[in-house]
Parts: structure tokens; sequence; C-alpha cells
């Protein structure tokens, strides 16, 4: 059904002339007409009878209205879900519990009046692939691994070095250390089950290791942070990275150790991606924000992988 026509049906119910509707629809009488004309061929039905000061709606008319009236309606509010700063501001992040979350909480904080929508989206590519598509107006993400440079449609700037800590159970033999050296952790596992090959966490473990000469182990399935946490605890041999960042909670008896890491820093960097034709006003609200409270990238003593994009 031609929305337009069932748009020009209304104007004419209420202004009751074709001649009154086409003026306040910026039309024609003649294009009123054959609006009319073909939405009644449409329908079936006579909309309309002539009358001595104009038109009346017929029967069949009568019925129609209120269900014109909300077919405009809804047209309306699909176009208004999609229409930049009528729609929600969609932005992934890697992990609800993640840094970049916490960049999201605080954007909240500070503009209240923007509404958000937060998803989580797996890996770039898949970011990437959405972000082109205008399924979503930005995403967090460490760019860009070594091989694969982003569009040339993509932007992006650094948002965040998220420094790494050493997590600990207490029986591990560095659960008392106040700080620790990267060369203090070799010969130590890490373990981190949520490494998957081919993504740009995993790119930078991988440089991490290369680097340093860490055991950094991702066997087993990931069962999740709980698990990741009860299995830290109970396993003295075990230890794995966590961002400073990064809010987590676990049971007391855990008696876990959150271990800054020094000499250098080891930091995941964090950048935010966006699609250089993106006309959402708040996505520009959200890069001002992010320049405003985040500082301190490529800081003395920390390290970053040599492909990481500088800010």
């Amino acid at each position: 059904m031609d929305l337009e026509a069932v748009r020009t049906f209304v104007a004419v119910a209420e202004a009751g002339q074709f001649q009154k509707a086409a003026a306040d629809l910026s039309i024609t009488q003649q294009a009123v007409s054959k609006r009319i004309a073909a939405l009644e061929r449409t329908l079936g039905v006579r909309l309309f009878t002539r009358a001595p000061r104009g038109t009346e709606l017929t029967i069949d008319g009568q019925a129609f209205l209120p269900h014109a009236r909300e077919l405009l309606r809804v047209a309306e509010r699909a176009g208004a879900s999609v229409r930049p700063g009528r729609r929600p501001l969609r932005v992934d992040v890697i992990a609800s519990r993640s840094a970049q979350s916490g960049l999201m909480r605080g954007f909240h904080r500070a503009h209240p009046d923007i509404d958000l929508d937060v998803v989580l989206l797996f890996d770039i590519e898949t970011a990437v692939t959405a972000i082109r598509s205008g399924a979503i107006d930005a995403s967090f993400r460490a760019v860009a691994a070594p091989g694969r440079p982003l569009p040339e449609d993509i932007a992006s700037v650094r948002a965040l070095d998220e420094p790494l800590q050493l997590l600990t159970g207490p029986a591990h033999a560095l659960a008392g250390a106040r700080s620790v050296t990267v060369a203090q952790l070799t010969g130590h596992r890490i373990w981190m089950p949520g490494i998957a090959p081919g993504t740009e966490w995993g790119a930078y473990y991988d440089d991490l290791v290369a680097e340093f000469g860490l055991t950094i182990e991702a066997t087993g399935p990931n069962f999740g942070t709980d698990a990741l946490l009860d299995t830290i605890a109970d396993t003295p041999a075990l230890a794995t990275f966590i961002g400073e960042p990064t809010r987590l909670s676990w049971p007391a008896d855990h008696g876990l150790r959150r271990i800054p890491v020094t000499d250098p820093t080891p930091v995941y960097p964090h950048s935010l991606l966006w699609h250089r034709d993106n006309p959402h006003p708040a996505l520009a609200t959200l890069r001002t924000h992010l320049a405003a409270t985040t500082t301190g990238h490529d800081a003395a003593g920390t390290w970053t992988p040599g492909w990481v994009i500088p800010r």
C-alpha cells in the first residue's frame, strides 16, 4: 500500500476538501485526485463522496480512517528507530565486565540523555562487518592485527591503554609480591582459556609471549570467568592476566591476589572504530568524551605490540 496515498487520504479527510489538502501537502489538486483514485482501486471501495461544501467520507472511508492514521504512526516510528539522532547509539564491547564496558558506563553517566545499546560481538572481523552494514555505530577493538589492516572506510582512534595485572591464588609462588616484573613471570604458567586463534587478543598475547618468553596456555574449554577464577584460586601452579580496570568479584575464601606487572607494564590497547560516513550525532559526543577522559597512551615503562596503531 502506497503510504503517500494513505497520507493524502488522511489529509483530505481532515481538510474536507481536495483543494485544501493539496495546499497542505504542497502538491497539486490533480495529484491529490490521482492518489485517492489509486488508493480506492487498491482497496476496491469508494472513500469519498462529493458534498455541497467539499467531500465527505463514505462508510468505507470512515472505517478506513483510524487504520490509515495508525499506518502513518507506525511508519513514523519505523523511520525514527533508525534515524541518526533518534535511535540509540549502538556500541560493541568485547565483554560486559571489560574495561570498554566501564568506559561506556562512564559515558552514560556523563550523558544520560543519550540512548545507548551496548552489544557484545566476538572478533574484529565481525565488528567491522557490523559497522560497515550499519548494524552498530562503533566498536572497541585492538587494531590492527598483523596482516589485517582496517578497511579505508573505517576510522579508529586510540581510546584506552589497559595495564595488565597478574591474578593468582593464595598458594601461588608470587602471591605475596606487591608487584612483579615481566622477567619474574618467566617459567610460570599463565592460563588464559579465552584466547582464540585469529582474534586480535590472540595476536596480542602471541606477541607478548614472543617478546618476553612467557608461558601462556589456552588449553581446555573456556567455561567463562567464574570457572577461570575458581581454577586459579585452587591451583597453585596457575596464574592469569587481568586488566587493571576490569572489575570482577569472587568469593572471599578464594583469596585471589591482583599483582601489578612492571618493567615494563604490558598494556592492552583499546581503540574505538567507526564508519567514516556515520552521521549519528552521539558518535561525535562519544569520541569527544573519550578524548577528554582517557590519557597515557604509550606511556614510559609500558609495552604494546609494534603493530598497534598509535593515537
